[in-house]
């Protein structure tokens, strides 16, 4: 095993393929293969590629009900590459529906909470967290969290596992990446979901400025490396010998773009555990991958064939 991956609100994902999509109006599905579900939340789907692109990992995090025994099961049908090592509570799991819209381009998502989790359950998913970490190297703690779960559980998850030396990569927002960010154990891959606003410590990205003035603040706490989506496709990545930003030559769909975040992750990982240490080459991987990716509207992850043939479509500038 390499990787752990955390996700502690998984979601069953539902995915309905809708050309056209307009609000306050009926609308009918006659072909079944436009509707998809599988197993969900960000760190799920990066054990999900991890497996595609041939890494042994195991997924940890929290179920609840029926619909937790759902996930699991279809995580465990996906690969054997998965180990799984959730643990279940009561309540039930969330289900998240994701309309994906082609004719207008867009991406329409809607997503539960999760199930209230008690001090009990938390305490026990720390203990089986903290048995884990010795059977890997790599860490990946990433999506939000269910009612419950304090706004430090984050930068606790992170301080154990890098005292133990473990890499940890972290993709989060708010309250919770900040808190990670600003404590001794600072995650040495940050790459802050911006997908619901353009904030990453209380700083508002408003142009690249703002970007590098967030990058440079979390290397200064101890990261390696930073990855900040801009303007969609791009995105800026930061290490101790420069900022750049990245960008494709390749024409894309923007409405596939769910997933993309997660693949990126996987590429970085896969990068880093096969080929090599540098991480501004594990980020570039990291983004062809995710490029890689918007072949597929559906929730399926390229191979590594798949990205060295684009390899070389990827546009290079320094920033800094």
């Amino acid at each position: 095993m390499e990787v752990l991956t955390v996700t502690m609100n998984p979601a069953l994902d539902r995915e309905i393929f809708l050309d056209g999509f307009e609000i306050n109006k009926l609308h009918r599905i006659f072909d079944p293969s436009k509707m998809d579900m599988t197993p969900g939340g960000k760190g799920i789907n990066v054990s999900m590629a991890l497996a595609n692109f041939g890494v042994k990992n195991v997924a940890m995090g929290v179920l609840a009900g029926y619909m937790g025994r759902v996930i699991e099961e279809e995580l465990r049908k996906y690969s054997e590459l998965i180990t799984t090592n959730f643990v279940h509570t009561n309540g039930e799991s969330r289900e998240n529906i994701t309309i994906m819209d082609e004719v207008n381009q867009t991406i329409t998502e809607i997503n539960a909470p999760g199930p209230t989790l008690d001090e009990e359950t938390i305490e026990q998913f720390f203990q089986r967290y903290e048995m884990t970490l010795s059977r890997v190297s790599h860490v990946v703690i990433s999506g939000t969290v269910p009612p419950g779960v304090p706004m430090d559980f984050y930068k606790t998850l992170s301080n154990v596992a890098s005292k133990k030396g473990k890499i940890v990569l972290m993709e989060a927002r708010g309250q919770l990446l900040t808190n990670a960010i600003l404590s001794e154990g600072c995650p040495k891959i940050v790459k802050p979901d911006l997908r619901a606003d353009r904030k990453c410590l209380g700083i508002e990205l408003k142009n690249i400025d703002d970007y590098v003035k967030v990058s440079k603040i979390i290397l200064e706490r101890g990261a390696d490396l930073v990855v900040l989506s801009y303007e969609i496709i791009k995105n800026v990545v930061a290490t101790r010998e420069g900022i750049w930003l990245l960008d494709t030559s390749q024409q894309v769909d923007i409405s596939h773009v769910l997933g993309t975040g997660d693949t990126y992750v996987a590429g970085i990982l896969y990068y880093l555990l096969r080929r090599d240490k540098d991480l501004f080459e594990a980020s570039k991987f990291g983004y062809i991958a995710a490029v890689a990716k918007l072949r597929y509207s559906k929730k399926i992850f390229p191979s590594i064939k798949e990205i060295e043939i684009i390899r070389d479509n990827i546009k290079v500038e320094r920033i800094v």
